[in-house]
């Protein structure tokens, strides 16, 4: 469900103006049309406890196709004006120190990606990603030269440790024994800084490594949708303590990559190509009434974002995965019409949930906490949790024992789909952001805002 907001309402430059800043609750009134949902929609921040929240940046690419850093108070503090499927922000270390730099789409294709699917958002179909410095200079891009002269990427890129930009993205082509004539066959690419394809990995080379059964994979190939996969995310594992330890399948350069249709997480060898770790596509029937932790992974659907915990961060080397209980999976699974969306966190290991989240954890119903598509989740250095409620444009952190500290509902409203006057202020992922990793002087506020909930 979508939150219109003051662009739709007819409110002057002033008062959008305004808004843009998101500091402190706005309650917006749709007094000039009429709506079928709700018309009261409070933006910007809502909860926050400075002594509670860790306290940083948020990045995200907004619905209005435009990349946001804002504070802990919802002011912007800084803008570019590209998109990110999603915006990603350059670890320094990385690249010499520098702050402020940012992974977008940097051109779109006048071509959709995505004819192959009509109605997908047009993410899909750009033409160009790279990388952006504080002031918005192009540093680098890459994806006119590919294929059809576009990078086709969507849903993850990332820059590694060697310099090299990990990227996800599709090609189309027929894969024999499938129904339909042609598939979004998702697809991996490690590119050097001179553009050149150091590593590729594609999907539809090992469908007998996935997991399924005989029966689910006559359903997989005749399902008839070009995108039978649907993979959103591709992360590099980075330094853990499992292959400190001796685990080989634990390798920092070996990438973790989770399917949304059909609900299975891997992890790809990097040297080797091969899947080596795997949890899904079938899982346990999810029993709501089982909270109790650890215990064993249960039905996850539709799930996005999995990726280690970082070293140093509460949990670090536990997967950390949004699990959306959208519909998905061949054959799909059963969902409890009443339950929301969880997030989870599992030991790798013994493929036990150690921690989670779902809306019970603050005492509300579970469907008031629900994104069944995009979404994300981020362990924060004090053991909070930032979630991005994707659906909703609304990002919050929760502590440990499950009590929300900061709340923050998105104004930017942009088109969504291709259906003419759908507007939407949805964010696929939202990301955490150390104030060092702005230019100094960076400003930012922390002044608490009191909410109805605690």
């Amino acid at each position: 469900m979508s939150r219109k907001i003051a662009e739709r309402r007819g409110f002057g430059a002033d008062y959008r103006r305004g808004l843009a800043a998101g500091v402190c609750l706005l309650s917006l009134v749709g007094a000039f049309s009429a709506s079928a949902e709700p018309t009261v929609h409070p933006v910007g921040v809502t909860i926050y406890d400075p002594h509670l929240a860790q306290n940083e940046f948020v990045l995200f690419s907004g619905a209005d196709n435009q990349t946001h850093l804002i504070d802990m108070d919802g002011n912007e503090v800084h803008r570019w004006p590209q998109r990110g499927f999603p915006s990603l922000f350059i670890d320094p270390a990385l690249i010499g120190g520098q702050t402020g730099h940012i992974l977008v789409q940097t051109s779109q294709s006048d071509k959709s990606a995505t004819s192959e699917l009509p109605g997908s958002p047009a993410l899909f179909g750009d033409r160009t990603v790279g990388e952006l410095d504080w002031a918005g200079k192009i540093l680098w891009d890459w994806g006119a030269n590919q294929p059809g002269g576009a990078a086709r990427q969507h849903h993850d890129l990332r820059r590694l440790p060697n310099g090299n930009t990990l990227i996800l993205y599709n090609t189309v082509h027929p894969i024999a024994g499938f129904k339909a004539k042609k598939l979004l066959d998702d697809a991996v690419e490690e590119v050097t800084h001179d553009g050149k394809v150091a590593w590729h990995w594609q999907f539809s080379d090992h469908l007998d490594e996935l997991g399924f059964t005989p029966s689910e994979l006559d359903l997989l190939r005749n399902v008839g949708e070009p995108d039978y996969l649907h993979i959103n995310d591709a992360a590099p594992l980075g330094p853990n303590k499992w292959f400190t330890a001796g685990d080989k399948r634990f390798a920092p350069e070996n990438i973790v990559l989770d399917s949304r249709n059909a609900n299975f997480i891997v992890i790809v060898d990097h040297a080797t190509g091969h899947i080596v770790w795997r949890i899904g596509p079938d899982y346990p029937v999810l029993d709501w009434h089982k909270q109790k932790v650890p215990r064993p992974v249960d039905q996850i659907s539709g799930q996005h974002d999995a990726h280690l915990i970082e070293p140093g961060l509460p949990g670090a080397g536990d997967l950390l995965v949004f699990d959306n209980q959208g519909p998905a999976g061949y054959p799909q699974a059963k969902l409890d019409i009443e339950a929301g969306s969880r997030i989870l966190e599992i030991n790798p290991l013994t493929k036990q949930i150690v921690w989670e989240y779902r809306a019970e954890s603050d005492g509300a119903p579970g469907w008031t906490f629900h994104s069944p598509f995009i979404s994300d989740a981020r362990r924060l250095a004090n053991g909070n949790t930032l979630i991005d409620e994707g659906i909703n444009g609304r990002f919050f952190q929760v502590t440990p024992a499950g009590r929300i500290v900061w709340e923050y509902i998105s104004p930017y409203v942009g088109p969504f789909g291709a259906e003419k006057g759908i507007q939407s202020n949805w964010v696929y992922r939202a990301q955490p952001v150390p104030y060092n990793w702005a230019p100094a002087g960076t400003p930012h506020a922390e002044k608490p805002v009191t909410g109805t909930k605690s």
